[in-house]
């Protein structure tokens, strides 16, 4: 039994596996993976049953959705934690984290301290792995929201199918009290036509939904939109860059009415939200060309912001992308050869390879990007070297888009690696 001897050193007094330990009493059951979260939950005393507990899932725009709604349920008097990709933060906790959502013992260890701590409500990105793997069994929500999906993680799910199933199964009537759902998209139609749960439905096309965003607008400075729901109409403006961010805001007010929540708290919330780390993130230190780092790791990430992007500058867009190893490896060449179609300059770097031979990942990246024969390509495998260049190459009216990482500051392999820092540095050096 792998780790069993280690967890008997550390004070373990038994083991929960499909196999009996060597050293501890164990528990045996067929799956531990899917007792897990119900086994811990009990561990430490049911915590998600005393908290309001509030998900969202999809493929993009989990982070800034969650963090949105934490600020909207905040406004509406709620003492808030979140569990996203970014961190742990509860009222007395702070805690970087290295996944999406964590695995089930330090979901239900998490949610224990954040009620202890004199949490209410806790706003919670919810991963397909996690719900796959049973990361969150043992937690019944008081809302989930859907974003959207797009291809990614098919090297894991195989099949967009399967991707859609691990979505669904966290909008039965066993798992969330109510729903919200965009339906932007054809699966998000798809997912309001199947719930078994009241179900309130957003978009920022389709006026039938249930909340509807209006004439959005989007600046080099904030995002704004009027907003009909059913309790009303206002107009929202958020200091945030990107028309994803209307979307995702959508995504979080959806949720919240449909938790019973007031709409002008809520929206009240969402203004004070100055920005998400590492999502299309002002880089800003006197420079004369403009600065974003995004964690830009889908060809649909890129269609959506590259364009808004050029729309700010009267000048070239200038990418620095890569790929993460031990992802889906055939999602690098599109990587490459969009954001060639959509960029001026476009320099391939590494990001993480994690196992994986760098320059068999760089070289994919960089074959995409030649094949859209629309731009400058330039291949630079140490990230600084690239930033460097990305900065070097710049000049007044340009913009630099460092995209795939965010605010991720592990570089597997290499030293702690913050792009947002780098380029800060990068550009001191200059001046």
């Amino acid at each position: 039994m792998d780790f069993e001897i280690e967890a008997f050193e550390r004070g373990a007094v038994a083991v929960l596996s499909d196999r009996v330990s060597t050293v501890l009493p164990t528990i045996v059951v067929a799956d531990p993976r899917r007792s897990a979260g119900p086994v811990c939950a009990r561990i430490h005393r049911y915590p998600a049953d005393t908290m309001d507990m509030y998900g969202v899932t999809g493929t993009n725009g989990k982070t800034s959705t969650a963090l949105l709604l934490a600020a909207g349920l905040a406004a509406s008097g709620e003492v808030v934690a979140t569990m996203t990709g970014i961190g742990l933060q509860g009222p007395l906790t702070s805690v970087p984290t290295a996944r999406t959502t964590p695995e089930a013992a330090t979901v239900q260890r998490t949610l224990g301290r954040f009620r202890d701590e004199g949490a209410t409500a806790v706003a919670l990105e919810v991963s397909s792995h996690a719900v796959s793997e049973h990361r969150v069994d043992g937690v019944r929500f008081a809302a989930v929201g859907f974003t959207n999906l797009r291809p990614d993680h098919l090297d894991y799910h195989g099949s967009m199918d399967e991707y859609f199933a691990a979505k669904a199964e966290l909008f039965a009537a066993d798992r969330t009290a109510v729903a919200a759902v965009g339906i932007d998209d054809v699966h998000g139609r798809r997912l309001a036509r199947l719930v078994d749960v009241p179900c309130w439905t957003w978009s920022a096309a389709d006026p039938r939904a249930d909340v509807v965003g209006e004439n959005i607008e989007c600046t080099d400075a904030d995002t704004s939109m009027t907003v009909r729901t059913p309790l009303g109409s206002l107009h929202i403006r958020l200091p945030l860059l990107g028309p994803h961010q209307a979307s995702n805001a959508l995504t979080a007010l959806a949720v919240a009415l449909a938790a019973g929540k007031d709409l002008e708290s809520v929206a009240a919330g969402f203004e004070r939200v100055r920005s998400v780390p590492g999502r299309l993130e002002r880089i800003d230190v006197g420079q004369s060309f403009l600065a974003l780092v995004d964690y830009m790791h889908n060809t649909e990430g890129q269609r959506s912001l590259l364009p808004f992007v050029r729309s700010l500058v009267t000048g070239q867009v200038i990418v620095v992308v890569g790929a993460t190893g031990e992802r889906d490896p055939g999602k690098r060449f599109p990587l490459g050869a969009t954001a060639a179609a959509l960029a001026d300059v476009v320099i391939v770097s590494d990001e993480s390879p994690l196992s994986e031979d760098a320059d068999v990942i760089r070289r994919a990246v960089a074959e995409g990007a030649r094949a859209a024969r629309s731009a400058v390509v330039m291949v630079e495998p140490d990230r600084r070297a690239a930033l460097a260049l990305a900065v070097h190459t710049a000049r007044p009216g340009d913009v630099v888009v460092v995209a795939g990482r965010g605010c991720d500051t592990e570089q597997v392999y290499g030293p702690e690696f913050d792009d947002r820092v780098v380029l800060r540095e990068l550009w001191s050096d200059i001046v």
